[in-house]
């Protein structure tokens, strides 16, 4: 209800605002003109120049004793004018709305950068603190976050209307957009008045990429196009069977999609159903269940149709834009521009086996057993990686999961033969457990059965290391040891870890990869996501404190161990040292050189992405600027 507020309920105090568009290029250093390959009407293939004479000036401010140019936000003279939004929204056809956090319903009032409004509903909110953990319910909202923790969680649903609600760190305007011509308009619209962009479809995001103080955010949602093909004809040699899907589609959707082919195929997804996989998805590299024998999403890619930074619309793939299509590919999140539809190879769904394997307080009171099992297991993960699995495990205080192992294209017999040696250990070790295993017609069949929904809602901070064939060989106790201090961060008895580990080699059938994603995924095995989990509503004390754990105990610990290098973009700690070799290897600098032909000025704005070294979120982490 309240989060469709119109552009009009909020006309009274934005008529309050003036200000004045400053069009400058003082800070936009080129040494030459960059140009894109753009197809005209006649299908012929024409160099165009990247323009960027619209772009505005940054908003010089000083900051502890720094200069630095910022993006525009409300109250400061740069920022557009009522007149001005609603000029906008004319342009994208209504579709531009204020952005009020879908838990303000459960509040008397919503405190928002443009005055204060009553918000709550009794039904509205029932219904809002019902669903607050059931990520499709947050991924349907207009700008909402799935996990809080960068949203400054200050709007919670709540069972006190009297408890504050504001808008945190989430944008100011979303641009629910259902054209084409509402995107580009969006993206020109920040870069001619120097806002910051936000760019959303799911809300998927585990470190912030998907909101932004005071910023403009465009919502992709609504772009579900599905087009299966028996023979892709588009540039390149490949011929096989393929699917371009609109910028919204989720993981799951497109998975049932495909079953219900006849044939039933299949392509490259996340674990998760809500995730989209033509945004930080396959921007980030892309890994699921299919990594193993298919590679990363990222290595499946025929064609991407993007909105660049100076908001031409072009195609990227080997013949055309093939360095934008190299930079999308594994290059970083938010960075080279919006993504309108990806086409990626598709390939015949196959039978598969899965197993569960529990160890808990149900079997032993006794946590040195629970790791006892836990080392055995992770001593096995080249041997089940090497014969072609994927395998999903979780890590908690007194806890240990798999679930599932996943063996596609493999019968229970021959599944059962490749865990049996890890079995045998744990029979001989005394380690009680729980195991089963179960054949299926096809690996969907088994991914609607052994996959679980994962829960939005939650605070917590985001690390995680991938470690390699090397790291599992010859310092699995090591690497025990680093996954005990996580659980129990820094010996701190009021802090609580967690580890949701993934077993895979993208290497394994794709040895080599032309993409930007960090090389030495090709001789990965694990990659384990570290969680911290945060109280709600920490202070600024707090926040720098839980930081500090998760970088200098709880990752470092993992860092030490380990001689891979690598970890992965999306899921993991954006604010740790040497971001640039951890997430890209000796990709990296040739990614910044691109960030500068595609989008120098900044347009776009992700953390911890390629070209972002001199920006920062100033003033108790809210304006985004540049240091000067």
């Amino acid at each position: 209800m309240m989060w469709q507020s119109s552009l009009g309920a909020a006309a009274t105090v934005l008529a309050l605002l003036t200000s004045q568009v400053v069009v400058g290029q003082e800070d936009v250093v080129q040494t030459e003109a960059q140009t894109a390959q753009v197809v005209s009407t006649k299908g012929v293939i024409l160099d165009t120049i990247l323009d960027w004479t619209d772009a505005a000036r940054l908003d010089h401010t000083t900051y502890n004793g720094q200069k630095y140019g910022c993006k525009c936000y409300p109250g400061r003279p740069c920022w557009p004018s009522a007149n001005t939004w609603n000029s906008l929204n004319r342009t994208i056809e209504g579709t531009l709305r204020v952005n009020v956090p879908a838990g303000a319903v459960c509040h008397n009032t919503f405190d928002g950068p443009f005055g204060t409004i009553q918000t709550y509903d009794e039904a509205a909110c029932a219904d809002a603190k019902e669903n607050f953990v059931n990520e499709q319910w947050t991924v349907e909202k207009p700008a909402d976050g799935l996990w809080t923790y960068f949203t400054n969680d200050t709007c919670r649903p709540t069972s006190n209307p009297s408890d504050p609600c504001t808008l945190g760190s989430y944008g100011v305007y979303v641009i629910m957009a259902t054209k084409v011509s509402h995107i580009q308009a969006g993206i020109n619209f920040a870069r001619q008045n120097n806002l910051r962009l936000i760019v959303r479809n799911t809300g998927h995001d585990f470190v912030g990429r998907s909101v932004g103080y005071g910023s403009l955010i465009i919502n992709t949602h609504s772009f579900q196009s599905l087009k299966w093909t028996d023979k892709y004809t588009g540039p390149g040699s490949y011929r096989g069977p393929a699917v371009t899907m609109g910028a919204g589609v989720q993981g799951g959707a497109i998975l049932k999609s495909g079953h219900a082919l006849n044939p039933p195929m299949a392509l490259v997804t996340g674990e998760c159903a809500t995730v989209g996989l033509s945004g930080g998805f396959i921007q980030g590299g892309g890994h699921g269940p299919w990594t193993t024998l298919k590679g990363l999403a990222v290595d499946n890619v025929l064609n991407f149709q993007v909105i660049t930074a100076s908001g031409l619309i072009v195609n990227a793939n080997e013949r055309q834009n093939p360095d934008l299509f190299f930079a999308l590919r594994g290059g970083g999140p938010a960075s080279y521009g919006v993504i309108l539809s990806t086409t990626v190879k598709t390939f015949p769904d196959l039978p598969a086996t899965g197993a569960t394997l529990y160890l808990n307080t149900t079997h032993t009171s006794d946590n040195e057993v629970i790791w006892a099992g836990t080392k055995i297991f992770h001593k096995y993960a080249n041997h089940f990686v090497d014969n072609g699995l994927y395998v999903y495990f979780e890590i908690f205080p007194s806890q240990f999961r798999v679930r599932p192992f996943v063996a596609i294209g493999k019968t229970q017999a021959e599944l059962q033969a490749i865990v049996e040696p890890m079995l045998d250990e744990f029979a001989a070790a005394g380690i009680p457990h729980e195991f089963g295993i179960k054949e299926f017609p096809t690996f969907y069949d088994l991914y609607i059965d052994l996959f679980e929904a994962e829960k939005a809602g939650q605070t917590a901070l985001t690390g995680g290391w991938m470690f390699n064939h090397d790291d599992v060989a010859n310092r699995n106790d090591e690497i025990i040891t680093a996954m005990k201090n996580v659980v129990s961060p820094a010996g701190r008895p009021d802090l609580i870890g967690a580890m949701v580990g993934h077993l895979f080699n993208p290497g394994h059938n794709v040895p080599v990869s032309t993409s930007a994603a960090h090389p030495a995924w090709r001789n990965a095995t694990d990659f384990v996501i570290v969680v911290l989990l945060s109280p709600e509503h920490p202070s600024l004390a707090v926040k720098k404190d839980l930081q500090n754990v998760l970088t200098n105990s709880m990752d470092e610990g993992f860092r030490n161990v380990s001689r891979s290098g690598a970890t992965y973009v999306n899921e993991a700690d954006p604010f740790q040292p040497n971001w640039q070799s951890h997430f890209w290897g000796s990709n990296y600098p040739r990614l910044k050189q691109l960030r500068k032909k595609w989008d120098p000025l900044g347009v776009f704005y992700a953390v911890s992405t390629p070209g972002t070294e001199d920006w920062e979120e100033i003033e108790f982490n809210t304006r985004l600027c540049k240091k000067l």
